[in-house]
């Protein structure tokens, strides 16, 4: 079932933050702004309420034992503390134990928990933990790296600052040559 916003409880908030900011929200450049900021918040916070793991049900018997990596895939997410965007790259990497997954659906995995309000880390460890659940490979490691406006527009403004965060599972944790393999590999 998916998550159903109340996007008319966002529009009056809205309208409310233009007020207590000292703007008019009926003036014509704002009249229309908290209906666009609710719909926005709609699409970036569509993975409220899905279950990640859906995308990873379809499974195919492979007898395939060295890594799967798969870089540079771009996400976008809502940084919880100040409800400011980050944006990056994911890289995951995992190594099969029987059984492999389509590419596109750890794109998918990374959009439905990036679009819900964020961290960084817990981001990071969620992609890497519902991939251990569901594909039950013998390891995985997920690198991601962010921009984070909360740190480059406000507060300390940093611009060019780049957060990473990593989360290794299983084999890619444990074995010190597949760990330096994956890292290799992630952080080409």
């Amino acid at each position: 079932m998916e998550h159903q916003m109340d996007t008319e409880r966002i529009a009056q908030a809205v309208r409310e933050i233009l007020v207590a900011v000292g703007e008019d929200p009926d003036r014509e450049g704002l009249r229309d702004t908290p209906g666009r900021v609710a719909r926005m918040y709609q699409e970036l916070f569509a993975g409220m309420g899905v279950d990640p793991a859906r995308h990873l049900v379809t499974r195919f018997a492979e007898t395939y034992d060295e890594l799967v990596v798969l870089r540079d895939i771009p996400f976008n997410s809502m940084c919880e503390h100040h409800l400011m965007p980050f944006e990056g790259k994911a890289h995951i990497a995992y190594l099969p134990d029987g059984k492999i997954v389509g590419i596109s659906k750890l794109a998918r995995v990374v959009d439905d928990y990036a679009h819900r309000p964020q961290v960084q880390e817990r981001l990071t460890s969620e992609i890497a933990d519902v991939l251990m659940s569901a594909v039950e490979p013998k390891g995985a490691a997920v690198v991601l790296e962010a921009t984070h406006t909360c740190m480059t527009c406000r507060g300390i403004r940093k611009s060019g600052s780049l957060m990473m965060t990593s989360a290794v599972r299983g084999r890619c944790r444990s074995d010190a040559r597949t760990r330096g393999e994956v890292m290799a590999l992630l952080h080409q």
